[in-house]
C-alpha cells in the first residue's frame, strides 16, 4: 500500500469535513450537507496561517482516505520543550482495518520529531474504547487524566 502524505490545501477541505462527519461522534457535532459551511473555510484559513498547525491528508492512488492535524505547543516545562498534539485523526470508512491509521501515526511521529517535539500527545473520547486500544498498540500510555470544559 503506497500512501502519500501532504499538507492539506483549500481544495481538500470538502473531503476532510466529509471524513470528520463520517465518524459516529463527528456526525453529532459536525455539519455536512454537501456544501461547505463558511466556518470550516475560516478555520482552515486560520490553521494554514499558523506555523504551529499542520493539517494533513493521506492519499492512496490520488484519493484522500485519511486526515489528521498536528499542533505544536511551546512551553516552559521540560526545559522549554516542544510537544506535538495530534487531533482529528480519521480514516475513510471504506479503508478502515487496513493499517492506514497506524501508517498515518508513523508519519505523524516522524514529522513531530523533525519539528523538534519531545513527545506526541492525544486525547480520545471515552466513548471510543476501540480507539484507546489502537493508541495503546502504537505505544501511547494513558499517563494523565484529561479534562475538558466546554463553553
Amino acid at each position: 500500500m503506497d500512501l502519500s502524505y501532504r499538507q492539506a490545501e483549500r481544495k481538500d477541505l470538502h473531503d476532510i469535513v466529509q471524513l470528520l462527519f463520517q465518524d459516529e461522534l463527528g456526525a453529532q457535532r459536525e455539519s455536512f450537507s454537501g456544501e461547505l459551511d463558511e466556518i470550516y473555510i475560516s478555520a482552515f484559513e486560520k490553521i494554514q496561517s499558523d506555523t504551529n498547525q499542520e493539517l494533513y491528508v493521506a492519499e492512496l492512488e490520488g484519493e484522500i482516505i485519511g486526515t489528521f492535524q498536528l499542533s505544536f505547543l511551546q512551553y516552559l516545562t521540560y526545559k522549554g520543550g516542544l510537544r506535538a498534539q495530534i487531533e482529528a485523526v480519521r480514516v475513510k470508512s471504506t479503508h478502515r482495518g487496513m493499517g492506514i491509521g497506524r501508517k498515518m501515526f508513523d508519519y505523524a511521529i516522524v514529522r513531530s520529531k523533525q519539528k523538534g517535539a519531545h513527545l506526541l500527545q492525544l486525547t480520545t473520547d471515552k466513548r471510543r474504547p476501540e480507539a484507546l486500544k489502537f493508541y495503546e498498540s502504537i505505544g501511547f500510555v494513558a499517563s494523565h487524566e484529561g479534562m475538558k470544559l466546554h463553553f
